[in-house]
């Protein structure tokens, strides 16, 4: 007996198919900068074209590494990037659990004020923000790069959190302060146990925001020593700009840590994102 296969659903199977592709599109780069990296140099320039390594060569990774000093580099993306992201998620889910879990005179105007802010062009404060820490003292220095996401933690976290903090019962908060909590004891043991997705949209944001930060490093940052991946990238390139394969070696390691972190928390960011939405 023969059983016809068919396809129920066949909207469903070509919209997969599609999101197949455009996703094999945008990965393309990623694996060319990878298949790069580990191939000899004289493969990478070959004609036809080599798509696929005829083999795997770990020495563009360790030259990478012994003729310029990208550990260095890594190290101080990673100081500067942690610090930042602590500091970007814990202020601003603060300011989002007063915005949207605490009653006060004029709430509304300021959150409007925050919001604002995202309108101004960064170019425009650049020079103003570049005097005011110099004038501080502070040139040469990570205080720039890091402090400034302790204070709120940047306009649109401020609004993500608290369109998701919105979603959860005030029924909650009024539960716990009849026991006799306070607002910090409400936002540290219920509103952040229930975050979670968006927590970690957030921390994401904030987390690639700063590693990947080119502009402010180069203009506060005068010693080679404490330079960032980003600026060492540029460095490596107009060093070595022959060297493609080493090239390729240190942008992987530049693109590693985001692309695990964005394989670990994609669920979150969906969930998050749409959380958001619930409710105005």
């Amino acid at each position: 007996m023969r059983h016809s296969l068919k396809i129920r659903h066949p909207g469903t199977a070509v919209r997969y198919l599609f999101m197949v592709l455009i996703s094999l599109l945008f990965l393309f780069p990623f694996y060319w900068m990878l298949r790069t990296s580990v191939m000899p140099l004289d493969d990478i320039f070959e004609i036809p074209i080599v798509y696929f390594p005829r083999e795997i060569q770990l020495e563009p990774y360790t030259a990478a590494f012994t003729v310029f000093p990208l550990l260095r580099y890594l190290f101080n993306s990673l100081f500067i990037t942690i610090l930042s992201t602590i500091g970007a998620v814990l202020t601003s889910s603060l300011c989002a659990f007063g915005f949207s879990r605490i009653a006060w005179k004029g709430r509304e105007t300021v959150f409007t004020i925050v919001l604002s802010s995202m309108l101004l062009p960064s170019a425009v404060t650049l020079i103003p923000t570049f005097l005011g820490w110099s004038a501080l003292g502070f040139s040469d220095t990570y205080v720039p790069l890091i402090v400034p996401y302790w204070f709120g933690g940047g306009a649109m976290n401020i609004f993500l959190l608290r369109q998701f903090f919105r979603t959860i019962p005030k029924a909650l908060d009024e539960s716990a302060l009849i026991d006799g909590a306070g607002f910090l004891r409400i936002y540290a043991r219920i509103i952040l146990p229930l975050s979670k997705p968006v927590m970690i949209v957030v921390m994401l944001f904030a987390f690639m925001q700063s590693w990947n930060d080119f502009l402010n490093p180069i203009i506060y940052l005068n010693t080679q020593d404490s330079y960032t991946l980003s600026i060492g990238l540029q460095l490596f390139m107009t060093a070595y700009q022959t060297s493609w394969n080493q090239l390729m070696a240190a942008a992987v390691v530049s693109v590693a840590p985001c692309v695990l972190l964005f394989a670990l928390g994609q669920r979150y960011i969906v969930e998050g994102i749409n959380l958001t939405g619930m409710k105005g």
